[in-house]
């Protein structure tokens, strides 16, 4: 394992005090999964004080004293994120993430510690100076395996947050859950012990999953499975067996689709297509996705003629989206965002078939990122098994940014050709009227009937004449 300069030094000077630093945590699991590392996790062995860990790291380092009364010890270096501690046991006192008794205790032996981690991969150490790895559960076993095992039953199910963390490790490393792990987590969601989590702590897993896995579906089946989705979120659980037309969805239920959608977006973003550094705008898109289709639970109908037909989905899947997304998160302007995308998610097909004119383009550009639309309605395509999305191709979307593209509204709406101090330069007085003249005046502008400005102030001067 590569060992940063600083952490050789540090260790160093520590075994010169007859302590030892062992790298813990996620690094040494990310170091076997062959992922990039960000930051250091650091446990001291051998010291009596945190005062003397302290001294010693201020040999070396500027040192961030915020964790200090948690045990922690913080330093940035060269780029790269460093904490130090002292091992420690921990006990639930009390409701939620705080309600744990800490005990710091650098007396301790490294199995001990390791005891009140989640799982046996993030149980594994490096100790820095033997340059010998540590695994007292047998984590490197499971890696092989391919297999999330939680390491006890009494301190995993102190924290339910613990089941979100297996739902995301399991879909971000391809792993299948434990047997007695999945039993476990599935006994604390049904005797109700994921209610006490604040919907915050939720809510980053739920990102992770969705940011970090090649295939979301993995967490989300899990989650389906474990009795998640119709405890927590029914409205994603309201998708399961609601049935499709086969021409269009020979693949299965609202569900399965749902599914190969958040899958085809995650594969979209890890192309590099079209936002790959902005987080916020990739998780967008996938909220966007998972979301598209909720409608189809209330509105899906079997003619008499066998026809499965789900009329006014997108618009009626605005309700159930934001009841999903406000027990995550209160970020009113991240939901608000991406609710045009799930309304208005069939345009794309519906505007290539009915070879949509240019009006009906600047109309729903002033509703709609259209770029945005296309790349969650690509999502929607993929996520089938008809030939055509099968060939990969989604001609209806790029038929639609060409003509937006060529109207200049791919991004935004077109820029109003007139504002109120033009009215008012016109000679106009400042009126209620003015709202309705400037409505009236784009409204003509988005037909095509008014170009340029000079259009619009004559259209604003028949109006006043036959006044």
């Amino acid at each position: 394992m590569k060992i940063p300069n600083i952490l050789k030094t540090i260790s160093k000077t520590l075994q010169a005090k007859n302590a030892k630093a062992i790298i813990v945590g996620g690094c040494v699991r990310d170091y076997f999964l062959e992922l990039p590392i960000k930051d250091y996790d650091v446990e001291v062995y051998g010291l009596a004080q945190m005062e003397e860990l302290e001294e010693i790291l201020a040999m070396h380092v500027s040192v961030n004293l915020v964790g200090k009364s948690f045990g922690v010890l913080k330093f940035n270096y060269e780029g790269e994120e460093y904490d130090f501690s002292f091992p420690r046991t921990e006990a639930k006192v009390g409701v939620g993430h705080r309600g744990f008794d800490v005990e710091v205790d650098g007396t301790l032996n490294y199995k001990k510690a390791a005891m009140r981690r989640d799982f046996t991969i993030n149980a594994l150490g490096y100790e820095i100076e033997t340059q010998h790895f540590l695994d007292p559960f047998g984590g490197q076993d499971d890696m092989q395996a391919k297999v999330l095992r939680h390491i006890d039953d009494a301190t995993f199910i102190e924290d339910p947050l613990r089941v979100y963390r297996a739902v995301q490790f399991c879909a971000r490393f391809g792993y299948a859950l434990a047997e007695e792990t999945f039993v476990l987590c599935q006994k604390m969601v049904a005797d109700g012990m994921l209610d006490e989590l604040a919907k915050e702590r939720v809510y980053t897993e739920w990102q992770k999953l969705l940011l970090k896995s090649p295939k979301p579906s993995i967490g989300f089946e899990l989650m389906r499975e474990l009795g998640i989705t119709k405890r927590y979120f029914p409205e994603l659980h309201a998708l399961i067996d609601v049935p499709q037309s086969p021409k269009w969805h020979p693949e299965g239920d609202v569900w399965i689709h749902t599914m190969m959608t958040l899958d085809e977006m995650a594969k979209l973003r890890r192309s590099g297509y079209p936002y790959p550094d902005d987080e916020k705008q990739n998780l967008k898109f996938l909220f966007a996705i998972l979301c598209h289709d909720l409608g189809k639970a209330t509105h899906t109908s079997i003619e008499e003629d066998g026809r499965i037909r789900a009329i006014g989905h997108e618009e009626a899947g605005i309700e159930p989206t934001k009841s999903l997304l406000y027990r995550l998160t209160d970020e009113h302007d991240f939901i608000d965002a991406l609710l045009p995308l799930v309304e208005h998610h069939l345009k794309p097909s519906q505007f290539y078939h009915g070879k949509a004119k240019a009006a009906a383009f600047r109309r729903l550009a002033t509703k709609v990122n259209i770029e945005e639309l296309v790349i969650v309605a690509k999502a929607d395509f993929l996520g089938r098994t008809t030939a055509e999305s099968l060939a990969g191709i989604y001609h209806a979307g790029e038929w639609m940014i060409e003509k937006a593209r060529g109207l200049k509204v791919e991004s935004k709406p077109l820029a109003p050709l007139l504002q109120g101090r033009d009215l008012i330069a016109f000679g106009l007085e400042p009126s209620p009227r003015f709202k309705e003249i400037l409505d009236e005046v784009y409204a003509q502008q988005l037909e095509g009937k008014l170009e340029t400005r000079d259009e619009a102030l004559e259209f604003v001067l028949s109006k006043i004449k036959r006044l």
